[in-house]
């Protein structure tokens, strides 16, 4: 008898005035996630007092649950807030309840201000929005702040920066519940970047900036379909049409990395997504995701995860034990 997957429960708190677009984030992908025909998560938004909670756009919310919802999550997301030097003691309570519990605790853009006042973050790195990361420094002097990364976790906590670096703060959730594959397909269903690692934790790496343009758009997308061939930045520039210096400085500016580190982070991530999803073994693995042989895609991903091909696909697998092919 198959065993029903039990949804993962997410208690976003919305703090007053809080951010729609932090609200959206989590509904909109953590919602996207199925397993086994279910839902991967239940999501619920709460604040410190049921009723209207007003936004940073001048409109009120009404949230119908209060912070018990935090006793009864396994994960606590604090959103944005137009206040964020005036953290909520109600929140922070339940914050360092929820710390003493156990529990993953995340939050997205001037939300770290609220797990700071709950001294979740002391000696820990974090990150929050550039615009007021020299206030929370000047105000927690204990937090290591890390300002120029998307998303940092540091043990049960995670913090983002802001905008789109929630997105892909809640991508990476998803990635460590359900691995690379869920978390890929989500992000093709909510029509955002690829996911994006955001700061030096077990299954995060060197962050890729958003892409900020379109000139080498079809170039990426030719590379993406052809990742099992031994590309050189010659073949990039040859598709491109330009000469490789010129692709390597407009390929920067667009992505943020040179062509070649883009291109190993997605041959990686494909390898990701064939260990979860397929049977074939770790040597035509490596050759299909352009890692060349076992031994390559070994060190690539355990320098990545920290996890051996087998051992990341025996955690992640999404096909039945008599399919998968160990090695």
């Amino acid at each position: 008898m198959t065993q029903s997957v039990v949804p993962h429960r997410v208690a976003v708190v919305a703090p007053s005035p809080v951010s729609m677009f932090n609200l959206a984030i989590p509904e909109m992908l953590f919602g996207k996630v199925e397993r086994d025909g279910r839902p991967g998560y239940d999501v619920v938004i709460c604040a410190a007092e049921p009723g209207p909670v007003p936004t940073t756009g001048g409109l009120d919310l009404h949230v119908r649950h209060g912070l018990d919802a935090v006793r009864d999550a396994d994960t606590v997301l604090v959103a944005g807030t137009g206040a964020p030097f005036e953290p909520e003691s109600r929140i922070v309570a339940a914050l360092r309840e929820a710390a003493a519990d156990g529990k993953r605790i995340a939050s997205l853009c001037t939300g770290a201000f609220q797990l700071a006042e709950a001294g979740l973050l002391q000696g820990r790195r974090a990150t929050t929005y550039w615009a007021h990361s020299e206030e929370l420094r000047r105000r927690y002097p204990e937090v290591d702040l890390c300002g120029d990364v998307l998303f940092v976790q540091d043990g049960p906590y995670l913090t983002a920066s802001g905008y789109a670096a929630g997105i892909d703060l809640c991508l990476h959730i998803i990635r460590t519940d359900y691995g690379a594959a869920a978390a890929n397909q989500v992000a093709r269903l909510a029509l955002v970047a690829p996911v994006r690692p955001g700061g030096q934790t077990q299954f995060t790496q060197t962050p890729l900036p958003p892409e900020r343009g379109t000139a080498c758009a079809d170039t990426r997308g030719w590379a993406m379909r052809n990742l099992d061939k031994p590309l050189t930045l010659t073949d990039l520039a040859r598709h491109a049409g330009v000469s490789v210096r010129t692709l390597t400085r407009r390929f920067h500016a667009e992505s943020g990395v040179s062509p070649l580190q883009w291109l190993l982070h997605q041959r990686i991530e494909r390898a990701r997504e064939l260990l979860e999803t397929t049977g074939l073994p770790m040597d035509q693995v490596a050759r299909e995701s352009g890692l060349g042989t076992a031994d390559s895609l070994r060190a690539h991903l355990v320098r990545r995860t920290g996890l051996t091909p087998s051992a990341y696909r025996a955690q992640f697998t999404r096909i039945g034990p008599s399919t998968a092919t160990a090695a």
